[in-house]
């Protein structure tokens, strides 16, 4: 589907002009004459981005762009400024309100597309991270923001330069400004000390090289999130749109004052600082799909479809795998004695005792109330049946020290079932399964089932022990 761009200008011939401009670059356009029609058709039409003059017949370009930015809902609609007036008073002007980029008329094509093109990048970029949920949006407070003091690395050509750079900004930001070589910029990126914002020349050492050093940086893990911005001459339009296309988030011209520069980076840390807590907040979320919160353990979720995957390495590779199913003795009684919460402090300790006895390559899942399963890839029946004895060691071993005193002691049953290569057959996929045959996926199942009957069978010789399901047969 075609982005859709909004074209808010007065002039029907200017609008004309961008929307043949934007055709030949495949974008979809919508048009608006005044400051109103502006506003109501990005509550209609949802605009990628707009293109937004600051001269209008019935309010000012600086007025439409206060109200997107003070609506939730619009507040991160890309807007490029497009206007007459490029003094550096009405520039500054333009960012202060919200603009993402000034653009003078008459605008170069080559450079507006790079500056397009960047900011749909962006967009996308965070809604992704973010789900995009208007309603979520529509929710939000008006007034929250990413502004906390962030720090920003100075790369120049020379130290000289640098250091005039640190002394016009630091009066004006917040942030911490150090000062970098490009070698130091790459060992800091490798160690995982980048920081939230590169500013680097264009040209470094040469033509290009600027470009160069933030392409590699773009490719390290430790500095793939940062912000990067080329300190470059935009009458140089090729290089200008190139250092756009190549990454770059923003473009601080050679020319610009102090004020512009720092109104840039602020905006700039506050997308940043926003992409990194919507990352955390993603991550957060997927590690609540696939954890229990109370034990920090795998959750029935993730451990079905990772057995699974273990399975299926095992009929590859021709090994054998145990699956253990594991319940704590009556805790029921644990929580009617002593409450739920005593009851969760058990579950979390005996989840601990359980996973230190655990080689990182086991598999171990809170699947049930005081149920657990454990997957022992590669074992053996005499290795698996150690590994059994030791968590129910582990666990009878030492009472656990309550939160409000005392102590209470529990034990574990435990039911082992070992699936061999042999065991349950397997067919290629895409085979149709029948008769004994069976998939790794059902060979797992299969395993689970006779370890839940060889844990009935545990129970029921008195529990405190460990029962093969070729026993519990």
């Amino acid at each position: 589907m075609a982005r859709k761009l909004l074209i808010v200008d007065d002039i029907a011939t200017n609008r004309i002009l961008l929307k043949v401009k934007l055709a030949a670059a495949c974008y979809a356009t919508v048009q608006a004459a005044d400051g109103a029609s502006a506003l109501r058709m990005v509550a209609q039409e949802k605009p990628d981005l707009v293109l937004l003059d600051l001269c209008l017949p019935d309010m000012t370009g600086l007025a439409v762009l206060n109200r997107l930015r003070a609506d939730p809902a619009t507040r991160d609609l890309p807007v490029i400024v497009i206007s007459a007036q490029t003094d550096a008073q009405a520039r500054i002007a333009a960012l202060r309100a919200g603009a993402d980029d000034v653009v003078p008329k008459p605008f170069d094509d080559q450079i507006l597309l790079a500056r397009v093109r960047g900011l749909l990048r962006a967009r996308e970029q965070a809604q992704e991270l973010r789900g995009d949920d208007p309603a979520a949006r529509a929710m939000a407070e008006p007034g929250a923001t990413f502004d906390r003091p962030g720090i920003i690395a100075l790369i120049a050509r020379n130290g000289d330069e640098a250091r005039d750079w640190q002394a016009r900004l630091a009066p004006l930001l917040p942030d911490r400004m150090i000062i970098l070589t490009r070698e130091a910029a790459l060992a800091a990126a490798s160690s995982g000390a980048a920081p939230d914002i590169y500013v680097i020349a264009a040209a470094l050492h040469g033509p290009g090289d600027g470009m160069r050093l933030m392409s590699d940086l773009r490719s390290r893990p430790g500095s793939h999130h940062a912000a990067i911005c080329l300190v470059i001459d935009t009458k140089n339009r090729d290089a200008a749109a190139m250092g756009l296309d190549l990454g770059a988030d923003d473009l601080l011209p050679t020319d610009a004052t102090a004020g512009e520069v720092a109104l840039r980076l602020r905006a700039q840390m506050r997308r940043k600082q926003a992409a990194d807590q919507n990352r955390a907040r993603l991550h957060d979320q997927l590690r609540l799909a696939t954890h229990d919160p109370l034990t920090g353990l795998h959750n029935r979720h993730y451990a079905i479809p990772q057995l699974a995957r273990i399975a299926e390495r095992a009929r590859k590779a021709g090994s054998a795998y145990a699956v253990l199913l594991l319940d704590i003795d009556r805790f029921k009684s644990v929580n009617d004695l002593h409450g739920h919460l005593v009851g969760d402090h058990v579950l979390a300790e005996v989840a601990l005792r359980l996973r230190r006895e655990l080689r990182a390559v086991d598999l171990i899942a809170r699947i049930g109330g005081e149920e657990f399963l454990v997957v022992l890839p590669d074992a053996t029946p005499e290795g698996a049946q150690q590994v059994a004895e030791r968590l129910c060691v582990a666990v009878r071993a030492a009472p656990i020290a309550l939160p409000r005193g005392g102590t209470l002691s529990v034990t574990i049953s435990i039911g082992l079932a070992l699936e061999r290569p042999g065991g349950i057959k397997t067919l290629p996929p895409g085979k149709v399964p029948s008769g004994n045959f069976a998939t790794p996926a059902e060979a797992g199942r299969s395993a689970v089932e006779r370890a839940d009957r060889a844990l009935l069978c545990a129970k029921a010789r008195g529990r405190d022990q460990v029962t093969t399901s070729s026993c519990a047969a």
